[in-house]
């Protein structure tokens, strides 16, 4: 009970501090923000984020599919069990890590893009 009377309170809070600004300054906000976002800085950035995206999201999923293919030559290799197991393990976390090295490098390149878009959009703020 007491959990919902305090969400109660926080939304009855939320709305009256909300509602003292008013649909003008949520309008000005609104303008404001649709001004800088469609200017070409930002754009070309954007572009560059979802062409990144579209290349990491293509990237992924083959190494993951290399990495099932090395595993399952690995088990399927001559020896005995013990054997075709450790193999089979060395071989899928010899992938796991390329799987992670890969996303590790989609993030740094994601994080370099998002930089240089917020430095291009300061830049034509100061304009």
């Amino acid at each position: 009970m007491r959990g919902k009377i305090g969400i109660v309170v926080g939304l009855a809070a939320g709305y009256v501090l909300g509602s003292r600004a008013g649909r003008e300054r949520y309008d000005q906000i609104k303008a404001e923000f649709l001004k800088v976002w469609n200017t070409d800085p930002v754009q070309k950035q954007v572009s560059k984020a979802k062409d990144l995206g579209k290349t990491a999201a293509l990237a992924l999923p083959s190494a993951v599919w290399d990495g099932a293919v090395k595993v399952t030559k690995a088990a399927t290799r001559s020896g005995t069990p013990g054997q075709k197991l450790d193999s089979a393990l060395k071989a899928g976390k010899a992938s796991a890590d390329d799987v992670a090295r890969g996303a590790e490098v989609t993030a740094d390149e994601v994080k370099k893009a998002a930089d240089k878009a917020v430095s291009d959009l300061k830049k034509s703020a100061d304009r």
